[in-house]
């Protein structure tokens, strides 16, 4: 596979550099920067210490001329330009990216009638793990358990709660059969009064550089069940990342997320 990165200087972008010179069935094809930035003209191995021979450009159009798929991890209104020119191309595109308004995840719907998009808003196996055994639990722990999701990220991240975190609570908000558009509350301060019963509560924390973590609280009576996942690097991501390329191969068309490349559907 040919794989064109988006976001390259940046900080998930080097790590999928790296995680594509490990893997022996896949190359990068392009890397990818915003105009302006000060890596263009550099060869993108230069981050890892091996120049590969692929420079950094801020031209999308000729880089998915190289590309079977681009792999995005930038800003949403970044990512939905890349997608008008993956989807004029026909390149699959892998969509890391989080904070979405609904019109930008409706493009993205739009965009998959014409090529095959994985968006999720965490690439880990891990984390798709711990999505699965949320619905379990929520739906064992329905009755006499407050449901509090806790997310921490680095001082860099721009949008609050994560995307992982807002998942995480749609996956509950479904198991225990509530709406989480009604029930979430994010945040807390001053006089709040009693907790509603039905409430899913999401609390966020910025600082350092604390790559991910995320924890469910199931609060009941005398005991609390957590749900925790801690990523230690982002090697993870990159490595989810480029398994969701190779889910999408052999398709035409068709919006997926992690569950239907791990099969947990």
């Amino acid at each position: 596979m040919r794989i064109a990165i988006a976001g390259a200087s940046g900080r998930m972008g080097r790590t999928l550099i790296e995680a594509l010179a490990q893997a022996d069935d896949a190359i990068l094809a392009a890397a990818l920067a915003q105009p302006g930035s000060t890596w263009l003209g550099k060869d993108a191995g230069d981050f890892i210490g091996a120049p590969c021979g692929v420079f950094i450009d801020d031209d999308i159009d000729a880089a998915l001329a190289q590309a079977d798929c681009l792999i995005d991890f930038t800003r949403p209104e970044a990512t939905l330009a890349h997608l008008a020119v993956c989807r004029r191309r026909g390149v699959h595109l892998v969509i890391g990216t989080t904070g979405f308004t609904s019109d930008g995840k409706q493009k993205i719907q739009e965009a998959a009638h014409d090529i095959p998009i994985v968006f999720a808003p965490n690439m880990t196996v891990g984390v798709n793990a711990v999505f699965h055994l949320l619905d379990v639990a929520a739906r064992i722990l329905s009755q006499g358990y407050d449901v509090e999701v806790i997310e921490a990220h680095h001082r860099h991240k721009v949008d609050a709660p994560s995307g992982t975190a807002l998942r995480m609570g749609e996956v509950a908000a479904a198991a225990l059969g509530r709406d989480l558009a009604e029930c979430a509350v994010y945040g807390r301060e001053g006089h709040t009064g009693e907790r509603p019963e039905t409430q899913i509560g999401f609390s966020t924390v910025r600082g350092g550089d604390i790559v991910g973590d995320h924890t469910v609280l199931f609060a009941g009576t005398g005991e609390r069940i957590e749900i925790t996942h801690k990523a230690a690097s982002r090697m993870p991501y990159a490595n989810g990342a480029l398994r969701a390329a190779r889910f999408m191969r052999d398709k035409k068309h068709g919006l997926f997320d992690m569950q239907d490349v791990l099969g947990l559907r």
